[in-house]
């Protein structure tokens, strides 16, 4: 910068007009801060010193201060002091100024020297203004150039930028786009779990990104049509999967039965002493094995390589439809859909099949068990594999109330079949059924009470074909001792029936058994009915000492009540022959000592033993039942031979008024003895009381008679040669009585059965009323069994007699015969007058 650049007049000499101070500076002390609120008003006491340090303060205040001096000048004047402050102020004015004019004159010297500086840089000042003018020049050339270049750049940024959004918002749309044709495709290929998980995706992750766009807008319209078809065409697939299970579920429970038999019966083989047992083989049919209700046992391996009864039908459409109504929210209303219509389908599973059981409808009620089973194996496969869908109290609490309903249609069913090899195979059916459902976790305790009801009925369709079986025995026996011929015969009846007699062994053949052949068929049966008994309760988890109560009672019912009701029946069949009921006591007794064998048959079955089991075993009671009925057959032999007596009495042809007695006995009498000879011998293998009582009662009844005879209205008149007649009559049974016909009685004890008609007799034949009349009252009388009663008829009918004869009053000895039979009258009408007196 040049010396010309700035006039030289411009510049003012700093040492001129400047005056040099010449009063000394003066020190200033600084007197404390004081509030002008504090002061008070001048008093005439106030001294010239406080006035002027009152004074100073308020000088120090107004230098101290810029602003606001109103309260000190206020203080000033309400003290009335502003002339002596006034001249404070100029006092304290000029001892600044003399302080200014001291520092100026201190300083002056280098003021000048500064001013010197100052014009020496003038020049290389204006040489500096010059360079940065022709920079500033050339800058704003340059400037103008880089901004035009500058506007350039940024169109063409501003066009990279566009260019850059619009790819980033094509890059936004595909992903949209792309998820959008994924999920019409998913729609179409009807694959909806994906489709709504798609879709979850598209509404969640991907429009919000492009959702200014109007195609994101419609896409999102579309939505919700899209889920109510997704959840359609689910509701549609699960309509589909439960038409499909119901359809199927008499397979699944096939299956699964299937399985369940062969895994049952392997595990529990019947036990070996059965095995060989037909028990129903004489009734012509036999049993229908389980094994065989599922297949012949070749089929095994074609059921190994079926594989679980659940794979038998796709479970995947629920699963699929589960996922999808959860992931669309309505996870509790497809729960609710579900399990009501598996409820309706369970309705029609129980819908028991009409009828009762037979042959054909045996496999109607395997198909309702079938159905049933299977209904519950795809339920419980539902309840491990879907969470959730099926929980396990609505499993429980429908498998009870199916089992309630189930049971009372098995009850029904089986109330109504009268064949026990349907009632096995029933039975079979029903632990094929229950050992399913227990292996799959299912309650079956309700089942083995149904088959234990099915247990009674059982036994009481056994007891009505055994009513049947023992009809036919005692039909067809000719009640005669059985007779063999050979060692072969005869062991083939000790076989049958235990039957040991040493003496009998050691007869010569033929040989002959005291009892027919009704007694080993009849034992026979029973232990077939003891076996088949044990058929249904073979595999009823019973244990050792129940099974044997088992069998041990339904063996006293079918001894007490069927057998007893048989034997009853027979022995009270109008035609049956006194020899046949003395056989049937016969077999009775036999068949009474034989009942503990059936006990041991029953112990060797069930191995049970209560003295090591600690338990009690009940008895048969099956001798106390022979003894009832053979008490029975005793007094029915009783009645039979009184009866067979009075047809041979019925042919006595009495001639009361015969003159002169035939010297023998009658004829009916001699038939009656040789009867009653030959059925006295038939009695050897009747117990000594059944013959004793039999031939006492006989002979006790025909004296009875013969008396009844004598006393009876037809004979109202009596001759002495009828008397003498009926006196051999008598003289024949006394004979029969005195030979003893059954062994065992004491001496005279039958002949004591005719000893009143002797007695009367006597008394009447001999004419020995002196006797009479003498001992009468003795108990040692001769006559001692006459009644004076009886006399008084039997006196009166012979005197009637003898009036029948007109002839008989002109003969002395007939009158004095008439007045005798008028004397010994007259004396027993008075004893029979004492005697009613008494």
């Amino acid at each position: 910068m040049s010396e010309s650049a700035t006039p030289k007049s411009d510049i003012k000499d700093p040492t001129k007009n400047v005056s040099t101070p010449k009063r000394e500076p003066k020190d200033l002390s600084v007197a404390p801060k004081r509030d002008s609120k504090d002061l008070t008003l001048p008093t005439k006491r106030d001294s010239k010193d406080a006035i002027k340090s009152r004074h100073d303060i308020f000088i120090q205040e107004i230098e101290s201060m810029d602003d606001f001096w109103g309260s000190t000048f206020r203080a000033v004047y309400d003290k009335g002091e502003q002339d002596q402050f006034a001249r404070q102020l100029d006092e304290r004015i000029r001892e600044h100024d003399r302080t200014i004019e001291r520092m100026c004159s201190s300083h002056y010297q280098g003021f000048i020297d500064s001013i010197r500086e100052l014009l020496q840089v003038r020049t290389e000042a204006s040489k500096l203004k010059n360079e940065v003018v022709g920079v500033h020049d050339e800058l704003v050339t340059q400037s103008r150039q880089l901004l035009s270049q500058g506007d350039a750049l940024a169109r063409a940024r501003r066009r990279q930028a566009n260019t850059e959004q619009g790819v980033a918002a094509l890059m936004a749309c595909l992903p949209v786009l792309e998820m959008y044709s994924k999920l019409r495709r998913q729609m179409a290929e009807q694959r909806f779990y994906p489709a709504l998980k798609t879709l979850e995706q598209l509404e969640v992750l991907y429009l919000p990104r492009v959702a200014d766009h109007r195609f994101a807008q419609a896409i999102c319209e579309s939505i919700p049509k899209m889920r109510d078809n997704i959840r359609a065409a689910a509701m549609s697939d699960v309509k589909d999967f439960l038409e499909e299970v119901r359809c199927e579920s008499p397979r699944v429970g096939e299956a699964a039965m299937r399985h369940a038999a062969e895994q049952f019966f392997v595990e529990r083989p019947p036990p070996a002493r059965l095995q060989k047992r037909h028990t129903l083989a004489f009734l012509g049919v036999t049993a229908i094995s389980p094994i065989a209700l599922y297949g012949e046992d070749g089929d095994g391996e074609a059921s190994d390589e079926e594989g679980a009864a659940q794979d038998l039908v796709n479970f995947s459409a629920v699963y699929r439809c589960l996922h999808i109504f959860t992931a669309l929210g309505a996870r509790d209303a497809f729960e609710e859909y579900y399990r009501k219509q598996r409820q309706k389908q369970c309705s029609l599973a129980l819908q028991a099949p009409s009828g009762g059981l037979a042959q054909d409808s045996l496999v109607a009620v395997q198909d309702y068990l079938h159905g049933v089973a299977g209904f519950f194996v795809i339920e419980d496969h539902v309840l491990n594999t879907a969470t959730g869908l099926v929980t396990r109290v609505s499993l429980d609490q429908l498998w009870d109330e199916a089992l309630s309903e189930l049971t009372g249609a098995l009850q029904t069913h089986a109330a109504c079949c009268t064949d026990p090899n349907l009632l096995l195979t029933f039975k079979r059916l029903i632990m094929v059924f229950s050992h399913t459902l227990r292996n799959y976790g299912f309650n079956v305790k309700p089942l083995h009470g149904l088959l234990l009801e099915v247990r009674d009925h059982y036994s009481e369709v056994l007891m009505q074909r055994w009513v049947g079986v023992f009809r036919e025995i005692f039909d067809q026996d000719n009640y005669h001792p059985i007779e063999v011929d050979s060692p072969q015969e005869y062991e083939q009846i000790t076989r049958v029936f235990p039957y040991s007699d040493a003496e009998l062994a050691r007869q010569p053949f033929p040989k002959t058994f005291p009892f027919s052949l009704m007694v080993p068929k009849v034992f026979s049966q029973v232990k077939e009915f003891i076996h088949s008994c044990l058929r249904f309760a073979e595999d009823l988890d019973l244990s050792q000492g129940e099974r044997d109560d088992l069998l041990r009672q339904s063996t006293n019912v079918l001894l007490t009540r069927t057998l007893s009701g048989c034997l009853a029946t027979l022995i009270r069949i109008p035609g049956l022959g006194l020899l046949q009921l003395i056989q049937i006591t016969i077999n009775t007794i036999h068949l009474e000592q034989a009942s503990v064998y059936l006990e041991d048959v029953i112990t060797k079955i069930t191995g049970y033993n209560p003295k090591q089991d600690g338990g009690v075993q009940s008895t048969l009671l099956g001798r106390v039942m022979f003894k009832d009925i053979r008490a029975e057959t005793e007094q029915q032999i009783y009645r039979q031979l009184q009866a067979k007596i009075d047809e041979f009495l019925e042919l006595a042809a009495y001639d009361w008024l015969l003159p002169e007695p035939s010297g023998t006995a009658s004829p009916f009498l001699v038939d009656l003895i040789s009867f009653l000879e030959a059925t006295f011998g038939a009695f050897t293998n009747l117990p000594a009381h059944v013959a004793q009582t039999a031939c006492m009662s006989a002979c006790q009844h025909v004296a009875r008679q013969l008396r009844q005879m004598l006393l009876g209205e037809e004979a109202r008149q009596l001759s002495t040669g009828a008397l003498q007649q009926l006196n051999l009559d008598v003289i024949q049974c006394e004979q029969f009585a005195a030979s003893e016909p059954v062994a065992g009685f004491e001496e005279g004890a039958l002949l004591m059965c005719f000893a009143d008609l002797r007695q009367l007799l006597d008394l009447v034949l001999e004419w020995d009323w002196a006797t009479y009349f003498a001992e009468y009252g003795s108990p040692t009388s001769r006559y001692g069994r006459v009644t004076p009663a009886t006399a008084v008829k039997v006196v009166e009918r012979l005197r009637d007699a003898d009036k029948r004869n007109m002839f008989s009053v002109l003969k002395r000895a007939e009158r004095d015969k008439k007045k005798l039979q008028d004397t010994v009258l007259k004396q027993l009408r008075q004893l029979v007058a004492q005697v009613g007196s008494s």
